[in-house]
């Protein structure tokens, strides 16, 4: 054998030997992320904060499940739980609380900056404002576009017969709002009357009629035209209570053959809107309207300084 082969050949089995074996390589494991492995600290490093306890149907209103006066009745349905118990009216609850409806896990919100949506349909006559109807009438709901993560939450409610202006957001905590005494916010209607109203059934409408659950009575009234069966009358109140002004005409003695609601607070039904279509405020003019809507707020709970 050539004497140089031999000698790369010495060398070659030396290296050999004196190398260690290489070991497969190991990524270092990356640190869990996630909140439940960070606990208290942020993705910056810096320490979370806690959000304050909120009441139940409060929170439940913010994730947009439903209003809190219908949360309110499912809390006392017993529908949902706080933890694995049946939760109580007047309950607050923390981010870490696990709130289930009916067993579906809730992911509720504590603080929320995004704009609710607000949508505006023309109700025609022959649709509830249910999602529920044993009797399997047309709902409302069917018509309205779908909205991801949510719901739309009616504010208020027109009867079966009732067409016009209903309003719907995202928010259950505007909704409340909306809803609310507080806000006193007008609903102006357009009433067809079989008939004329006399004058002294006008002034005892404005005046107040007695219903089966208290006075009520119309801020405004004003002849809309026509005659016989055609009679039409514009009318505004600051209360929805169920078919009251319906109720209201049938205590002066006259039958309400047609009914629309024209207004609800400062939104007009457009004239284009035409029934059974929907429009969505734009982002700009919800937020014109929430901020009218807390100056009215604020106005109608003033203190009377002239008292």
């Amino acid at each position: 054998m050539p004497r140089g082969r031999g000698a790369r050949q010495r060398v070659e089995e030396v290296t050999e030997t004196a190398a260690p074996a290489a070991k497969p390589s190991r990524r270092a494991p990356k640190p869990q992320t996630g909140r439940a492995n960070r606990g208290s600290i942020g993705r910056n490093g810096r320490p979370i904060v806690e959000a304050e306890p909120e009441r139940l149907q409060k929170v439940l209103a913010q994730a947009g499940v439903g209003s809190r006066r219908e949360m309110e009745e499912w809390i006392v349905a017993g529908r949902i739980t706080v933890n694995g118990v049946v939760a109580t009216i007047g309950q607050s609850v923390v981010p870490s609380d696990k709130v289930k409806i009916g067993g579906r896990l809730i992911n509720t919100r504590f603080v929320s900056t995004r704009t609710p949506r607000v949508l505006m349909y023309h109700k025609p006559e022959g649709e509830i404002v249910s999602r529920d109807d044993p009797d399997g009438r047309p709902s409302v709901f069917s018509a309205l576009p779908r909205v991801r993560g949510g719901r739309w939450i009616n504010v208020g409610r027109l009867d079966f017969n009732t067409s016009g202006l209903l309003l719907f957001t995202t928010s259950g905590e505007l909704a409340n709002k909306l809803m609310h005494p507080s806000s006193e916010l007008v609903r102006e209607y357009a009433v067809r009357v079989l008939g004329e109203v006399t004058l002294d059934a006008q002034q005892q409408l404005t005046r107040g009629v007695e219903l089966e659950d208290g006075i009520a009575k119309f801020a405004r009234f004003e002849d809309g035209g026509g005659e016989g069966a055609n009679h039409w009358y514009r009318v505004a109140l600051f209360e929805g209570r169920n078919r009251e002004v319906r109720r209201m005409f049938e205590a002066v003695g006259c039958t309400v053959s047609r009914l629309i609601r024209v207004r609800y607070g400062p939104i007009g039904l457009p004239p284009q809107l035409k029934r059974g279509m929907t429009k969505e405020l734009a982002e700009e003019e919800v937020k014109l309207f929430i901020r009218e809507l807390e100056k009215s707020i604020r106005a109608a709970n003033a203190p009377d300084e002239s008292a």
